[in-house]
């Protein structure tokens, strides 16, 4: 995950200070914590922009929100590697998580688990009614419906967590508007979207760990080809949803639209590669840019427009 320098100036103690942190950090799976901030945060600021609300005059909420998802997340992540402590160490990717290399035991890690989601559930509360619904939606979608259910039994288990990872940008707009208008359900619709071809080009890059472990993920049970025409077909699904911000104006639509085609065009190029790992690479790489610089854009689009 990411890496942490200690202070100390005594040098024997900064690799085990740094491994704790770094530890932590993988056992919260801090970088889906950080992009599902992103995402949060985009609902939030939509909502303020779109209501006419100044959010200078509500920082509160903005606080509550932004604490309280990011414990929820972190929660949800560390409940899920406590979940997954029987398959990790099949998987060669996952094998150096602290609940595989015993940095943290089990029970500790439960308890951290649901303290982080209690705690941010109080946050979301805080801010709203909705808000702290919305967030025990996630976390059951996450934890019950993808983790302990359907990871493990069904070929379309990656879109039933593709649910819990449309929730967050909901919370955020139900922090300021808990009736949730258009504009929130276009940015669900978006990230429920997205998540598909993202982790199917994920999933063909670690096929063979997923086998090992007994996972059916769909390039595991129905092959490659089959995966690269769903992929194809999610990122033509997602062509029509930056028309339902209206308010985002002309050159969101426009970004939007040269995002999807040339998502499209790699998509397309897949299925006549050699290599199909290193195009699985290319998707989930364009994947990531994609949702960072389109969230990114519609925050920067709800000021200027």
């Amino acid at each position: 995950m990411s890496n942490s320098r200690s202070l100390s100036a005594e040098t024997h103690e900064t690799p085990e200070t740094t491994s704790f942190v770094q530890d932590f950090l993988a056992l919260i799976k801090i970088g889906i914590v950080n992009s599902n901030l992103i995402t949060v945060f985009t609902g939030l600021w939509l909502a303020f922009q779109f209501s006419g609300v100044n959010f200078l005059q509500h920082m509160d909420i903005l606080v509550y929100t932004l604490v309280g998802s990011a414990l929820i997340i972190a929660g949800s992540a560390a409940m899920n590697n406590y979940i997954d402590t029987d398959i990790d160490p099949l998987m060669a990717s996952k094998r150096s998580r602290p609940t595989v290399t015993g940095r943290f035991k089990p029970s500790a890690v439960l308890a951290l688990a649901v303290s982080f989601i209690v705690l941010g559930e109080i946050f979301l509360f805080s801010a709203s009614v909705s808000a702290g619904v919305l967030g025990i939606a996630g976390i059951l979608a996450y934890v019950v419906l993808y983790s302990m259910w359907s990871k493990r039994k069904h070929v379309s288990n990656t879109i039933v967590g593709s649910i819990s990872g449309a929730i967050p940008p909901l919370i955020g707009w139900a922090a300021v508007e808990p009736t949730l208008g258009t504009g929130a359900w276009a940015l669900f619709l978006i990230m429920f979207i997205w998540q598909p071809p993202h982790f199917y080009a994920l999933a063909m890059k670690r096929t063979e760990e997923y086998r090992a472990a007994n996972i059916p993920m769909l390039p595991v049970v129905k092959g490659f080809h089959r995966t690269k025409k769903s992929m194809l077909a999610w990122v033509i699904f997602l062509f029509p949803l930056p028309f339902l911000l209206p308010e985002l104006g002309t050159g969101f639509f426009i970004l939007a639209t040269l995002l999807n085609l040339g998502w499209l065009i790699l998509a397309i190029r897949g299925f006549g590669v050699k290599d199909d790992l290193k195009w699985a690479k290319s998707m989930f790489i364009y994947s990531l840019n994609y949702m960072t610089i389109l969230f990114v854009a519609m925050i920067i689009f709800a000021v200027f427009v």
